[in-house]
């Protein structure tokens, strides 16, 4: 599974119907209204490079009051879960 963080700037008046309209295009697990230089972030998770093109560049830059987006690949994901269950298997031994 490839996951990609998609930084999203929308016109201001629209970020509530953009977020709705991102968060059902398939591919997107979640979206998040955030403070700061972007007005959403969305996660992408996809089981090709290839099928990213079509999730944001197709679909996510396309959805009404969208101006620009910035997508980051990830290529490792690191959380507390992941690192308990580590721990559990003798890993950090």
């Amino acid at each position: 599974m490839i996951t990609a963080v998609v930084l999203i700037q929308t016109e201001a008046a629209l970020i509530p119907e953009a977020a709705q309209r991102i968060a059902n295009v398939p591919g997107i697990s979640e979206v998040y209204s955030v403070t700061g230089d972007v007005d959403l972030i969305a996660i992408a998770k996809v089981r090709r490079h290839e099928d990213l093109a079509s999730v944001i560049a197709d679909r996510v830059s396309k959805t009404p009051g969208v101006t620009s987006t910035q997508t980051f690949i990830a290529f490792q994901t690191y959380s507390t879960q992941d690192l308990d269950q580590a721990f559990d298997i003798g890993l950090g031994d």
